[in-house]
Protein backbone atom coordinates (compact mmCIF):
# COMPACT_ATOMS: atom_id res chain seq x y z
CA UNK A 1 0.00 0.00 0.00
CA UNK A 2 1.59 3.30 -1.10
CA UNK A 3 1.84 6.35 1.18
CA UNK A 4 -0.91 8.24 -0.64
CA UNK A 5 -3.32 5.37 -0.18
CA UNK A 6 -2.27 4.91 3.46
CA UNK A 7 -2.91 8.64 4.05
CA UNK A 8 -6.32 8.45 2.37
CA UNK A 9 -7.30 5.38 4.38
CA UNK A 10 -6.12 7.02 7.61
CA UNK A 11 -8.30 10.07 6.92
CA UNK A 12 -11.22 7.79 6.09
CA UNK A 13 -10.91 5.82 9.34
CA UNK A 14 -10.42 9.02 11.31
CA UNK A 15 -13.62 10.42 9.78
CA UNK A 16 -15.53 7.22 10.66
CA UNK A 17 -14.26 7.32 14.24
CA UNK A 18 -15.22 10.99 14.66
CA UNK A 19 -18.66 10.23 13.19
CA UNK A 20 -19.19 7.37 15.59
CA UNK A 21 -18.04 9.40 18.58
CA UNK A 22 -19.75 12.65 17.74
CA UNK A 23 -21.70 12.59 14.50
CA UNK A 24 -24.51 10.23 15.36
CA UNK A 25 -25.31 12.21 18.48
CA UNK A 26 -24.88 15.67 17.02
CA UNK A 27 -26.07 15.42 13.40
CA UNK A 28 -29.62 14.01 13.32
CA UNK A 29 -30.19 15.23 9.76
CA UNK A 30 -33.53 14.33 8.16
CA UNK A 31 -34.52 11.73 10.72
CA UNK A 32 -37.04 11.70 13.54
CA UNK A 33 -36.07 11.07 17.16
CA UNK A 34 -35.75 7.30 17.57
CA UNK A 35 -37.79 7.39 20.77
CA UNK A 36 -40.69 9.45 19.38
CA UNK A 37 -43.19 6.55 19.32
CA UNK A 38 -42.42 5.54 22.89
CA UNK A 39 -42.52 9.15 24.06
CA UNK A 40 -45.92 9.85 22.53
CA UNK A 41 -47.35 6.72 24.13
CA UNK A 42 -45.98 7.80 27.52
CA UNK A 43 -47.42 11.26 27.08
CA UNK A 44 -50.82 9.83 26.19
CA UNK A 45 -50.80 7.73 29.32
CA UNK A 46 -49.52 10.51 31.59
CA UNK A 47 -52.07 13.09 30.46
CA UNK A 48 -54.99 10.87 29.39
CA UNK A 49 -55.02 11.94 25.75
CA UNK A 50 -56.95 9.54 23.48
CA UNK A 51 -55.38 10.60 20.19
CA UNK A 52 -52.31 12.52 19.00
CA UNK A 53 -50.91 13.33 15.56
CA UNK A 54 -47.32 14.49 15.10
CA UNK A 55 -45.73 16.13 12.07
CA UNK A 56 -41.99 16.84 11.80
CA UNK A 57 -40.27 18.57 8.88
CA UNK A 58 -36.58 19.21 8.27
CA UNK A 59 -34.81 20.86 5.34
CA UNK A 60 -37.91 20.90 3.18
CA UNK A 61 -38.74 17.23 3.75
CA UNK A 62 -41.47 15.49 5.74
CA UNK A 63 -39.63 13.49 8.38
CA UNK A 64 -42.71 12.23 10.21
CA UNK A 65 -46.48 12.51 9.76
CA UNK A 66 -48.04 9.95 12.01
CA UNK A 67 -51.02 9.30 14.24
CA UNK A 68 -51.17 7.68 17.65
CA UNK A 69 -54.05 6.37 19.73
CA UNK A 70 -57.72 6.64 18.83
CA UNK A 71 -60.01 9.23 17.34
CA UNK A 72 -62.73 8.51 19.89
CA UNK A 73 -62.24 7.15 23.39
CA UNK A 74 -63.54 3.62 23.84
CA UNK A 75 -63.33 2.75 20.14
CA UNK A 76 -60.79 1.17 17.83
CA UNK A 77 -60.82 4.10 15.38
CA UNK A 78 -57.09 4.70 14.99
CA UNK A 79 -55.55 8.12 14.43
CA UNK A 80 -53.36 8.25 11.31
CA UNK A 81 -51.50 10.89 9.37
CA UNK A 82 -54.70 12.00 7.63
CA UNK A 83 -56.93 12.28 10.73
CA UNK A 84 -58.25 15.80 11.09
CA UNK A 85 -58.10 17.70 14.38
CA UNK A 86 -59.24 21.23 15.12
CA UNK A 87 -56.08 23.37 15.11
CA UNK A 88 -57.99 26.26 16.76
CA UNK A 89 -55.86 29.43 17.00
CA UNK A 90 -53.21 28.01 14.69
CA UNK A 91 -55.79 29.20 12.17
CA UNK A 92 -54.60 32.76 12.82
CA UNK A 93 -51.47 32.26 10.70
CA UNK A 94 -53.71 31.35 7.75
CA UNK A 95 -55.74 34.53 8.19
CA UNK A 96 -52.55 36.59 8.38
CA UNK A 97 -51.31 34.86 5.22
CA UNK A 98 -54.58 35.66 3.43
CA UNK A 99 -54.08 39.36 4.15
CA UNK A 100 -50.42 39.09 3.09
CA UNK A 101 -51.45 37.69 -0.30
CA UNK A 102 -53.76 40.66 -0.81
CA UNK A 103 -50.91 42.99 0.16
CA UNK A 104 -48.63 41.32 -2.40
CA UNK A 105 -51.31 41.82 -5.05
CA UNK A 106 -51.48 45.54 -4.26
CA UNK A 107 -55.11 45.32 -3.16
CA UNK A 108 -54.25 46.18 0.40
CA UNK A 109 -51.47 47.74 2.48
CA UNK A 110 -50.56 46.78 6.02
CA UNK A 111 -50.95 50.39 7.11
CA UNK A 112 -54.33 50.94 5.45
CA UNK A 113 -56.97 52.10 7.88
CA UNK A 114 -59.53 49.40 8.62
CA UNK A 115 -62.38 51.87 8.01
CA UNK A 116 -61.11 52.45 4.47
CA UNK A 117 -62.12 48.86 3.71
CA UNK A 118 -64.90 48.41 6.30
CA UNK A 119 -66.56 51.84 6.66
CA UNK A 120 -68.97 50.43 9.25
CA UNK A 121 -66.20 49.21 11.58
CA UNK A 122 -66.23 50.83 15.01
CA UNK A 123 -64.36 50.50 18.30
CA UNK A 124 -65.55 52.03 21.58
CA UNK A 125 -62.99 54.84 21.25
CA UNK A 126 -63.40 57.08 18.15
CA UNK A 127 -59.64 57.66 17.97
CA UNK A 128 -58.96 53.92 17.88
CA UNK A 129 -61.66 53.47 15.25
CA UNK A 130 -60.01 56.10 13.08
CA UNK A 131 -56.42 54.97 13.58
CA UNK A 132 -56.80 51.16 13.59
CA UNK A 133 -54.69 49.78 10.74
CA UNK A 134 -54.87 46.39 9.02
CA UNK A 135 -51.73 45.22 10.83
CA UNK A 136 -53.32 46.13 14.18
CA UNK A 137 -55.99 43.48 13.65
CA UNK A 138 -53.36 40.72 13.92
CA UNK A 139 -51.00 41.73 16.71
CA UNK A 140 -53.03 42.00 19.95
CA UNK A 141 -52.30 45.62 20.86
CA UNK A 142 -55.68 47.29 20.24
CA UNK A 143 -56.39 48.18 23.87
CA UNK A 144 -58.97 45.43 24.29
CA UNK A 145 -58.55 43.28 27.40
CA UNK A 146 -57.54 39.61 27.38
CA UNK A 147 -60.18 37.64 25.49
CA UNK A 148 -62.51 40.62 25.24
CA UNK A 149 -65.54 39.79 23.13
CA UNK A 150 -65.03 36.02 23.37
CA UNK A 151 -68.28 35.45 25.23
CA UNK A 152 -70.00 36.18 21.93
CA UNK A 153 -67.84 33.59 20.18
CA UNK A 154 -67.84 30.59 22.54
CA UNK A 155 -70.11 28.87 23.40
CA UNK A 156 -72.29 29.08 20.31
CA UNK A 157 -74.09 32.38 19.86
CA UNK A 158 -77.26 33.54 18.12
CA UNK A 159 -75.38 36.36 16.40
CA UNK A 160 -73.85 36.14 12.95
CA UNK A 161 -70.21 37.12 12.46
CA UNK A 162 -70.94 40.60 11.11
CA UNK A 163 -73.19 41.34 14.09
CA UNK A 164 -70.46 40.23 16.49
CA UNK A 165 -68.04 42.59 14.77
CA UNK A 166 -70.58 45.45 14.79
CA UNK A 167 -71.00 45.02 18.56
CA UNK A 168 -67.31 45.73 19.07
CA UNK A 169 -68.23 49.40 19.47
CA UNK A 170 -69.62 48.53 22.90
CA UNK A 171 -66.63 46.52 24.18
CA UNK A 172 -64.66 48.67 26.64
CA UNK A 173 -60.92 49.16 26.16
CA UNK A 174 -58.69 48.00 29.00
CA UNK A 175 -55.60 50.01 28.00
CA UNK A 176 -54.68 52.79 25.61
CA UNK A 177 -54.20 51.98 21.93
CA UNK A 178 -50.97 50.10 21.11
CA UNK A 179 -49.66 50.41 24.66
CA UNK A 180 -49.90 46.79 25.81
CA UNK A 181 -50.25 43.19 24.66
CA UNK A 182 -53.55 41.41 25.33
CA UNK A 183 -54.51 38.34 23.30
CA UNK A 184 -57.85 38.61 21.50
CA UNK A 185 -59.85 36.63 18.97
CA UNK A 186 -62.50 39.09 17.91
CA UNK A 187 -60.21 41.29 15.79
CA UNK A 188 -59.32 38.28 13.68
CA UNK A 189 -63.01 38.17 12.79
CA UNK A 190 -62.58 41.73 11.56
CA UNK A 191 -59.57 40.57 9.54
CA UNK A 192 -61.78 37.93 7.92
CA UNK A 193 -64.29 40.62 7.00
CA UNK A 194 -61.46 42.60 5.37
CA UNK A 195 -60.43 39.53 3.35
CA UNK A 196 -63.97 39.22 2.02
CA UNK A 197 -64.40 42.95 1.33
CA UNK A 198 -61.13 43.20 -0.61
CA UNK A 199 -61.08 39.85 -2.42
CA UNK A 200 -64.81 39.37 -3.01
CA UNK A 201 -64.54 35.87 -1.53
CA UNK A 202 -65.77 34.78 1.91
CA UNK A 203 -62.88 33.96 4.26
CA UNK A 204 -63.39 30.18 4.10
CA UNK A 205 -63.44 30.18 0.30
CA UNK A 206 -60.30 32.31 0.11
CA UNK A 207 -58.45 30.03 2.55
CA UNK A 208 -59.43 26.90 0.65
CA UNK A 209 -58.77 28.17 -2.88
CA UNK A 210 -55.86 30.54 -2.38
CA UNK A 211 -53.95 28.78 0.40
CA UNK A 212 -54.93 25.16 1.11
CA UNK A 213 -55.21 24.10 -2.51
CA UNK A 214 -51.86 25.72 -3.38
CA UNK A 215 -50.01 24.24 -0.40
CA UNK A 216 -51.50 20.80 -1.05
CA UNK A 217 -53.58 20.58 2.10
CA UNK A 218 -56.25 18.53 0.38
CA UNK A 219 -57.48 16.82 3.53
CA UNK A 220 -57.96 19.98 5.61
CA UNK A 221 -61.20 21.89 6.09
CA UNK A 222 -62.29 25.27 7.39
CA UNK A 223 -64.96 23.87 9.73
CA UNK A 224 -65.26 20.86 12.02
CA UNK A 225 -68.54 19.85 10.34
CA UNK A 226 -66.73 19.52 7.01
CA UNK A 227 -63.98 17.49 8.68
CA UNK A 228 -66.59 15.06 10.01
CA UNK A 229 -68.08 14.74 6.53
CA UNK A 230 -64.67 13.64 5.20
CA UNK A 231 -64.92 10.66 7.54
CA UNK A 232 -61.57 10.71 9.34
CA UNK A 233 -61.99 13.30 12.10
CA UNK A 234 -60.90 13.11 15.71
CA UNK A 235 -63.59 13.52 18.37
CA UNK A 236 -63.11 16.28 20.99
CA UNK A 237 -62.55 15.20 24.60
CA UNK A 238 -62.01 16.91 27.94
CA UNK A 239 -61.35 15.95 31.52
CA UNK A 240 -64.64 16.49 33.38
CA UNK A 241 -65.18 15.28 36.93
CA UNK A 242 -61.80 13.49 36.78
CA UNK A 243 -62.81 11.46 33.73
CA UNK A 244 -61.99 11.96 30.05
CA UNK A 245 -65.27 12.45 28.24
CA UNK A 246 -66.48 13.27 24.75
CA UNK A 247 -67.53 16.92 24.51
CA UNK A 248 -69.39 18.94 21.91
CA UNK A 249 -67.19 20.61 19.26
CA UNK A 250 -67.06 24.38 19.07
CA UNK A 251 -69.23 26.05 16.45
CA UNK A 252 -66.59 27.36 14.07
CA UNK A 253 -68.98 28.90 11.56
CA UNK A 254 -69.18 32.19 13.50
CA UNK A 255 -65.49 32.41 14.34
CA UNK A 256 -63.74 31.11 11.23
CA UNK A 257 -60.74 33.48 10.94
CA UNK A 258 -59.79 33.13 14.61
CA UNK A 259 -59.80 29.37 14.98
CA UNK A 260 -61.97 27.13 12.79
CA UNK A 261 -59.49 25.21 10.60
CA UNK A 262 -59.22 21.43 10.95
CA UNK A 263 -56.09 19.71 9.69
CA UNK A 264 -53.93 16.62 9.98
CA UNK A 265 -50.29 15.65 10.36
CA UNK A 266 -49.60 15.31 6.62
CA UNK A 267 -51.16 18.67 5.71
CA UNK A 268 -49.60 20.52 8.65
CA UNK A 269 -46.23 19.19 7.53
CA UNK A 270 -46.79 20.75 4.10
CA UNK A 271 -47.86 24.01 5.76
CA UNK A 272 -44.69 24.16 7.86
CA UNK A 273 -42.48 23.41 4.86
CA UNK A 274 -44.11 26.30 3.03
CA UNK A 275 -43.55 28.60 5.99
CA UNK A 276 -39.93 27.55 6.46
CA UNK A 277 -39.13 27.84 2.75
CA UNK A 278 -40.32 31.46 2.48
CA UNK A 279 -43.60 30.60 0.84
CA UNK A 280 -42.43 27.84 -1.49
CA UNK A 281 -44.65 24.74 -1.38
CA UNK A 282 -43.65 21.07 -1.51
CA UNK A 283 -44.68 21.03 -5.16
CA UNK A 284 -42.45 24.00 -6.00
CA UNK A 285 -45.22 26.59 -6.37
CA UNK A 286 -44.63 29.85 -4.53
CA UNK A 287 -47.51 30.87 -2.25
CA UNK A 288 -45.97 34.11 -0.99
CA UNK A 289 -42.70 36.01 -1.21
CA UNK A 290 -39.65 36.09 1.05
CA UNK A 291 -40.63 39.65 1.98
CA UNK A 292 -43.88 38.34 3.43
CA UNK A 293 -41.95 35.84 5.52
CA UNK A 294 -39.74 38.61 6.92
CA UNK A 295 -42.78 40.76 7.66
CA UNK A 296 -44.75 37.95 9.28
CA UNK A 297 -41.84 36.92 11.49
CA UNK A 298 -40.91 40.43 12.62
CA UNK A 299 -41.86 41.17 16.20
CA UNK A 300 -44.52 43.88 16.37
CA UNK A 301 -45.97 43.65 19.88
CA UNK A 302 -43.61 42.95 22.80
CA UNK A 303 -44.96 40.51 25.39
CA UNK A 304 -43.79 40.74 29.02
CA UNK A 305 -41.57 37.80 29.89
CA UNK A 306 -42.81 35.70 32.78
CA UNK A 307 -40.63 33.75 35.15
CA UNK A 308 -40.79 30.08 34.25
CA UNK A 309 -41.01 27.51 37.07
CA UNK A 310 -37.76 25.75 37.91
CA UNK A 311 -38.89 22.55 36.18
CA UNK A 312 -39.20 24.48 32.90
CA UNK A 313 -35.92 26.40 33.18
CA UNK A 314 -34.87 25.72 29.53
CA UNK A 315 -37.87 27.79 28.42
CA UNK A 316 -36.47 31.00 29.91
CA UNK A 317 -36.19 33.50 27.11
CA UNK A 318 -34.40 36.70 26.09
CA UNK A 319 -37.11 38.13 23.86
CA UNK A 320 -40.81 37.53 23.47
CA UNK A 321 -43.49 39.01 21.27
CA UNK A 322 -46.12 38.60 18.57
CA UNK A 323 -45.78 39.01 14.81
CA UNK A 324 -48.44 38.44 12.18
CA UNK A 325 -50.28 35.33 13.35
CA UNK A 326 -47.25 33.92 15.19
CA UNK A 327 -45.61 34.18 18.59
CA UNK A 328 -41.91 35.00 18.30
CA UNK A 329 -39.33 34.18 20.99
CA UNK A 330 -36.02 32.46 21.48
CA UNK A 331 -35.47 28.84 22.48
CA UNK A 332 -32.01 27.65 23.48
CA UNK A 333 -30.45 30.60 21.66
CA UNK A 334 -32.40 30.20 18.40
CA UNK A 335 -35.35 32.19 17.08
CA UNK A 336 -38.60 30.26 17.50
CA UNK A 337 -41.76 30.89 15.46
CA UNK A 338 -44.75 29.24 17.08
CA UNK A 339 -48.41 29.26 18.02
CA UNK A 340 -50.76 27.16 20.09
CA UNK A 341 -54.47 26.55 19.72
CA UNK A 342 -57.31 25.44 21.94
CA UNK A 343 -61.02 24.84 21.46
CA UNK A 344 -63.54 22.49 23.07
CA UNK A 345 -61.79 19.13 23.24
CA UNK A 346 -58.75 20.04 21.10
CA UNK A 347 -55.36 21.68 21.66
CA UNK A 348 -52.47 22.00 19.22
CA UNK A 349 -48.93 23.29 18.80
CA UNK A 350 -46.92 24.48 15.81
CA UNK A 351 -43.27 25.35 16.51
CA UNK A 352 -40.52 26.13 13.97
CA UNK A 353 -36.84 27.09 14.17
CA UNK A 354 -36.17 28.84 10.83
CA UNK A 355 -32.39 28.77 11.23
CA UNK A 356 -32.44 24.96 11.31
CA UNK A 357 -35.35 24.66 8.85
CA UNK A 358 -37.09 22.39 11.33
CA UNK A 359 -40.69 22.38 12.48
CA UNK A 360 -42.99 20.26 14.60
CA UNK A 361 -46.78 20.20 14.86
CA UNK A 362 -48.63 18.29 17.57
CA UNK A 363 -52.41 17.86 17.33
CA UNK A 364 -54.44 16.36 20.17
CA UNK A 365 -58.07 15.57 20.96
CA UNK A 366 -57.95 16.37 24.68
CA UNK A 367 -57.55 19.73 26.41
CA UNK A 368 -54.10 19.14 27.88
CA UNK A 369 -51.46 21.58 26.64
CA UNK A 370 -48.71 19.90 28.67
CA UNK A 371 -49.04 16.91 26.34
CA UNK A 372 -48.17 18.81 23.17
CA UNK A 373 -45.39 20.76 24.92
CA UNK A 374 -43.80 17.55 26.24
CA UNK A 375 -43.60 16.26 22.66
CA UNK A 376 -42.84 19.52 20.87
CA UNK A 377 -39.87 20.59 22.99
CA UNK A 378 -38.47 17.05 22.89
CA UNK A 379 -38.50 17.07 19.08
CA UNK A 380 -36.83 20.47 18.84
CA UNK A 381 -34.21 19.41 21.39
CA UNK A 382 -33.33 16.45 19.17
CA UNK A 383 -32.34 18.82 16.36
CA UNK A 384 -30.56 21.13 18.80
CA UNK A 385 -28.55 18.30 20.35
CA UNK A 386 -30.11 19.07 23.72
CA UNK A 387 -31.55 16.66 26.23
CA UNK A 388 -34.25 17.26 28.83
CA UNK A 389 -37.00 15.19 30.41
CA UNK A 390 -39.93 17.41 29.44
CA UNK A 391 -42.56 14.82 30.31
CA UNK A 392 -41.42 14.55 33.92
CA UNK A 393 -41.11 18.33 34.13
CA UNK A 394 -44.66 18.93 32.94
CA UNK A 395 -46.03 16.18 35.18
CA UNK A 396 -44.47 17.97 38.14
CA UNK A 397 -45.86 21.34 37.02
CA UNK A 398 -49.32 19.86 36.50
CA UNK A 399 -49.37 18.34 39.99
CA UNK A 400 -48.48 21.66 41.58
CA UNK A 401 -50.88 23.73 39.45
CA UNK A 402 -53.73 21.31 40.10
CA UNK A 403 -53.03 21.60 43.83
CA UNK A 404 -53.02 25.41 43.66
CA UNK A 405 -56.34 25.41 41.77
CA UNK A 406 -57.90 23.08 44.34
CA UNK A 407 -56.74 25.36 47.17
CA UNK A 408 -58.21 28.40 45.40
CA UNK A 409 -61.54 26.63 44.91
CA UNK A 410 -61.64 25.54 48.55
CA UNK A 411 -60.83 29.09 49.63
CA UNK A 412 -63.94 30.29 47.80
CA UNK A 413 -66.01 28.01 50.01
CA UNK A 414 -64.13 28.65 53.26
CA UNK A 415 -64.21 32.46 53.01
CA UNK A 416 -67.95 32.52 52.33
CA UNK A 417 -70.10 34.11 55.03
CA UNK A 418 -72.59 31.28 55.38
CA UNK A 419 -74.75 33.27 57.81
CA UNK A 420 -75.35 36.13 55.39
CA UNK A 421 -78.66 36.55 53.55
CA UNK A 422 -79.74 38.29 50.34
CA UNK A 423 -80.90 41.89 50.87
CA UNK A 424 -84.07 41.30 48.85
CA UNK A 425 -86.71 38.62 48.52
CA UNK A 426 -85.53 36.24 45.80
CA UNK A 427 -88.40 37.19 43.49
CA UNK A 428 -87.09 40.77 43.35
CA UNK A 429 -83.86 39.64 41.69
CA UNK A 430 -85.79 38.24 38.75
CA UNK A 431 -85.94 40.23 35.54
CA UNK A 432 -84.18 40.93 32.27
CA UNK A 433 -80.84 42.68 32.39
CA UNK A 434 -79.03 44.08 29.41
CA UNK A 435 -75.47 44.81 28.38
CA UNK A 436 -74.92 47.02 25.33
CA UNK A 437 -72.26 44.70 23.96
CA UNK A 438 -73.52 41.25 24.91
CA UNK A 439 -77.29 41.61 24.93
CA UNK A 440 -79.80 40.25 27.42
CA UNK A 441 -79.43 38.06 30.48
CA UNK A 442 -82.68 36.76 31.96
CA UNK A 443 -83.09 35.79 35.60
CA UNK A 444 -86.26 33.92 36.50
CA UNK A 445 -87.88 33.09 39.82
CA UNK A 446 -89.68 29.78 39.98
CA UNK A 447 -90.68 27.66 42.97
CA UNK A 448 -88.47 29.51 45.39
CA UNK A 449 -85.34 29.28 43.21
CA UNK A 450 -83.57 31.57 40.77
CA UNK A 451 -82.33 30.53 37.33
CA UNK A 452 -80.18 32.35 34.78
CA UNK A 453 -80.23 32.33 30.97
CA UNK A 454 -77.57 34.11 28.92
CA UNK A 455 -79.90 34.84 26.00
CA UNK A 456 -77.33 35.31 23.19
CA UNK A 457 -75.68 32.02 24.24
CA UNK A 458 -78.44 29.37 24.19
CA UNK A 459 -76.24 26.79 25.88
CA UNK A 460 -75.62 28.94 28.93
CA UNK A 461 -78.52 28.22 31.25
CA UNK A 462 -78.32 27.32 34.88
CA UNK A 463 -79.37 27.88 38.48
CA UNK A 464 -78.38 30.72 40.78
CA UNK A 465 -77.08 29.43 44.07
CA UNK A 466 -76.77 31.95 46.92
CA UNK A 467 -73.14 32.56 47.86
CA UNK A 468 -73.16 35.47 50.29
CA UNK A 469 -74.86 38.86 50.68
CA UNK A 470 -76.14 39.85 47.20
CA UNK A 471 -73.79 37.55 45.32
CA UNK A 472 -74.93 34.27 43.77
CA UNK A 473 -73.07 31.61 41.78
CA UNK A 474 -74.31 30.63 38.34
CA UNK A 475 -74.09 26.84 38.12
CA UNK A 476 -74.50 26.02 34.45
CA UNK A 477 -76.64 23.04 33.46
CA UNK A 478 -74.04 21.96 30.90
CA UNK A 479 -71.04 20.49 32.80
CA UNK A 480 -68.88 20.92 29.71
CA UNK A 481 -68.78 24.69 30.22
CA UNK A 482 -66.63 24.50 33.38
CA UNK A 483 -67.22 28.19 33.95
CA UNK A 484 -69.29 28.80 37.07
CA UNK A 485 -69.63 32.52 37.62
CA UNK A 486 -70.27 34.92 40.47
CA UNK A 487 -73.35 37.08 39.84
CA UNK A 488 -73.40 40.17 42.06
CA UNK A 489 -76.40 42.49 42.32
CA UNK A 490 -75.54 46.10 43.15
CA UNK A 491 -78.31 48.07 44.91
CA UNK A 492 -78.97 51.78 44.96
CA UNK A 493 -79.77 53.59 48.27
CA UNK A 494 -83.47 52.75 47.87
CA UNK A 495 -82.79 49.02 47.58
CA UNK A 496 -83.44 48.82 43.84
CA UNK A 497 -81.13 46.78 41.63
CA UNK A 498 -78.93 49.24 39.80
CA UNK A 499 -76.37 46.97 38.18
CA UNK A 500 -75.34 43.33 37.90
CA UNK A 501 -71.73 42.21 37.53
CA UNK A 502 -70.30 38.79 36.77
CA UNK A 503 -66.93 37.16 37.33
CA UNK A 504 -65.57 33.62 36.92
CA UNK A 505 -65.47 31.71 40.20
CA UNK A 506 -62.34 29.65 39.54
CA UNK A 507 -59.01 31.11 38.42
CA UNK A 508 -58.73 28.04 36.19
CA UNK A 509 -61.70 29.17 34.06
CA UNK A 510 -60.76 29.77 30.42
CA UNK A 511 -60.09 33.45 29.71
CA UNK A 512 -62.63 33.41 26.87
CA UNK A 513 -65.40 33.50 29.46
CA UNK A 514 -64.97 37.26 29.83
CA UNK A 515 -67.89 37.72 32.22
CA UNK A 516 -66.01 40.60 33.82
CA UNK A 517 -66.61 42.77 30.76
CA UNK A 518 -70.39 42.68 31.27
CA UNK A 519 -72.11 45.68 32.79
CA UNK A 520 -75.72 44.57 33.14
CA UNK A 521 -78.52 46.99 33.98
CA UNK A 522 -82.25 46.33 34.35
CA UNK A 523 -83.87 46.38 30.91
CA UNK A 524 -85.58 49.66 30.20
CA UNK A 525 -83.25 51.78 32.33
Amino acid sequence: MDSTRRSTMARKYFTIIISVLFGCASMPGQSAPRDIDALVERVQSAFAVPGIAVAIVKDGKIVLAKGYGVRTVGTGEKVDGKTNFSIASNTKAFTATALALLVEEGKLQWNDRVIDHLPWFQMSDPYVTREMRIIDLLVHRSGLGLGAGDLLLWPSTIYETKEIVRRLRYVPLATSFRSAYAYDNVLYLVAGEVVEAVSGMPWHEFIEKRIMNVVGMSGSTTTYADAVKKGNAATPHALIAHRVQIVHPSDGTKTDPAGSINSNAEDMARWMICQLDSGKTVGGTRLFSQKTTRTSWTLVTPIPMRTEPQELAPLRRNFNGYGLGFFLRDYRGRKLVMHTGGLNGFVSLVAMIPELRVGVAVLTNQEETRAFYSIGWHVLDYYLNAHYDWLSAYQSVKAREDSIAEVADRKTIVTRDSLSHPSLNLARYAGTYSDNWYGSVRIDYNGGNLSIHMVPSPGMKGTLEHYQFDTFIARWDDPELRADAFVTFCLDPKGNIEQVKMKAVSPATDFSYDFQDLVLTPAGK
